[in-house]
């Protein structure tokens, strides 16, 4: 019942004054996080829960398999504002093991708008059958498709026009790529990651290190 809820936000509430008297008043003057997390909308992959963050050391934008579709106004404003503004030092694109949207975009059924949404999942399949075509259990050629498709939200992300700048004016600013493990609760850096721009170019400086690993 939504009574229960108001009711625990209450408790959560209380109890965070008994441990820390200035909690809330510390929480409502500042907001500066280093961290811009770019996650799925599933709602067993809490950023703040996963990472042992508190409330205000992360600024979250989640959305169905964690896609960075760069016509996207609510994605761009929210990665704008992180850069420009709470000038954020990290951005860490992470999806999870067992993605139903990346299964969904795969099962070859019509779901409605969403599949329009999930285009990009089938994009790189489409990049990376071979590899994905020796894959014989279907559950691991979804979980390396997710890797995949996280190393691909990254490269898009670091070609945005928001990143591009930010990198031309020297602004500290690195993307990681990182897979969640909802069967054990861990966290995985794929090593996919980028940061900065090298001279006057505009080109990327950084090493991409591979798809992931499963």
């Amino acid at each position: 019942m939504l009574s229960d809820l108001l009711d625990h936000n209450i408790q959560w509430a209380t109890e965070k004054q008994r441990q820390d008297p200035d909690y809330f008043s510390r929480l409502s003057a500042l907001q500066r996080p280093d961290y811009l997390w770019i996650g799925c909308s599933d709602s067993r992959v809490p950023a703040n829960v996963i990472t042992g963050l508190e409330p205000g050391e992360v600024f979250v934008h989640r959305n169905v398999a964690n896609l960075v579709h760069r016509g996207d106004i609510n994605l761009l404003s929210v990665l704008e504002y992180a850069v420009e503004s709470l000038e954020i030092k990290h951005i860490i694109v992470c999806g999870h093991y067992g993605c139903g949207g990346v299964r969904a975009a795969m099962d070859g059924h019509r779901h409605g708008i969403i599949d329009h949404w999930l285009q990009p999942v089938r994009d790189t399949a489409d990049q990376c059958a071979e590899e994905l075509e020796k894959i014989g259990d279907p559950d691991t050629r979804l979980n390396r498709l997710c890797e995949m498709s996280i190393a691909a939200q990254v490269e898009s992300l670091s070609r945005t026009p928001i990143i591009r700048s930010a990198w031309s004016r020297g602004k500290e600013l690195a993307i990681h790529g990182w897979v969640y493990g909802l069967n054990d609760g861990l966290l995985r850096d794929l090593e996919c990651g980028c940061k900065g721009l090298s001279g006057a170019t505009g080109e990327a400086d950084s090493d991409w290190v591979g798809q992931g690993h499963a």
